[in-house]
């Protein structure tokens, strides 16, 4: 198998855009409020303006959540793999990525991987090396988190975003590249645990001994 920098499959949300801003809206909100005609009493103001709703505080989830939102997307994404069934992943996610992916665009997007037999059972219990620090967008209030897991031959690449929607973080896209993994300190000197592995069809192939 050959790794690459490329993102072996991705799903996104589909970006939503507020229409009626712009200079036109301006003009419209300007001759709103101009002055009443000469000879007209002006409207009087209410007494007391309706307090405008808040929205809710966006704020970076600790390592803890972090490492929950990543595991819990990627096991969502195995048990899809494994069924055929992308459903679940659908449904969990953010309604901008619902509405831009079907269950039958899922199983599209993430055919190869399946095909391959990726199992990606080993992130319950491993650690994923961050490739940067995870961001938060002040403008979009979207979560980035970008990283590997660790494994022996594979080790799987990820990187995924977030949306905060009703105070919970649903996922807006996921992209996921299983590559061949480099040298590991356990293969290199003795008394090391060797990382555990992720399993392809391929690997499988390769490890069944030769028959005479």
């Amino acid at each position: 198998m050959t790794g690459g920098s490329s993102l072996g499959a991705l799903a996104i949300g589909g970006l939503l855009t507020l229409t009626g801003a712009g200079p036109a809206a301006a003009e419209i909100t300007r001759i709103a409020q101009a002055s009443p005609p000469a000879g007209q009493a002006p409207a009087s103001e209410p007494a007391e303006r309706a307090p405008t709703p808040t929205q809710p505080r966006v704020v970076m989830p600790d390592q803890n959540k972090i490492l929950l939102l990543v595991r819990t997307t990627l096991l969502t994404l195995n048990d899809a793999l494994q069924t055929g069934n992308y459903t679940v992943l659908r449904d969990v996610a953010a309604p901008a990525f619902r509405e831009a992916n079907s269950a039958a665009r899922l199983a599209q997007i993430f055919g190869t991987l399946a095909q391959r037999g990726i199992d990606l059972t080993p992130v319950a219990v491993l650690a994923p090396q961050l490739a940067a620090a995870p961001t938060l967008d002040p403008k979009t209030g979207m979560l980035h988190i970008k990283g590997s897991f660790p494994g022996q031959p594979v080790q799987l690449n990820f990187e995924v975003l977030y949306q905060p929607v009703a105070g919970r973080w649903r996922l807006f896209g996921l992209a996921v590249n299983p590559a061949t993994a480099g040298p590991t300190a356990s293969a290199e000197g003795a008394g090391k645990h060797a990382a555990p592995k992720i399993l392809t069809k391929e690997s499988e192939k390769k490890a069944e001994p030769k028959k005479k």
